[in-house]
């Protein structure tokens, strides 16, 4: 039986996103806070603590990568009213 007052969603990555994972270049510390970062927006169903919305478009988040937001940014879309419901990560900045 599903909780009634579970917030979670699916996260997903976009092409551009999953091709960045693929990366060999990319950075360890960088790829684990994305996949960190994977499972907090999920198990939240997006509404981290410390993300940020558009005023015009809430469902469009950023969030700070790292402990102090120094690897860089993560910006997705929940997606609530979509089938199936889920939240892709839409596109990582690396700093």
């Amino acid at each position: 039986m599903t909780d009634p007052y579970d917030d979670s969603l699916p996260c997903v990555l976009s092409e551009n996103v999953s091709q960045l994972m693929m990366d060999p270049s990319l950075p360890p510390d960088v790829f684990g806070a994305i996949v960190a970062a994977m499972v907090t927006i999920g198990e939240t169903g997006g509404l981290v603590e410390g993300s940020t919305a558009s005023p015009r478009r809430p469902q469009q988040r950023r969030l700070p990568l790292g402990a102090e937001g120094e690897l860089g940014i993560a910006e997705y879309v929940i997606s609530r009213d979509e089938d199936p419901p889920q939240i892709v990560i839409t596109h990582i900045l690396v700093f």
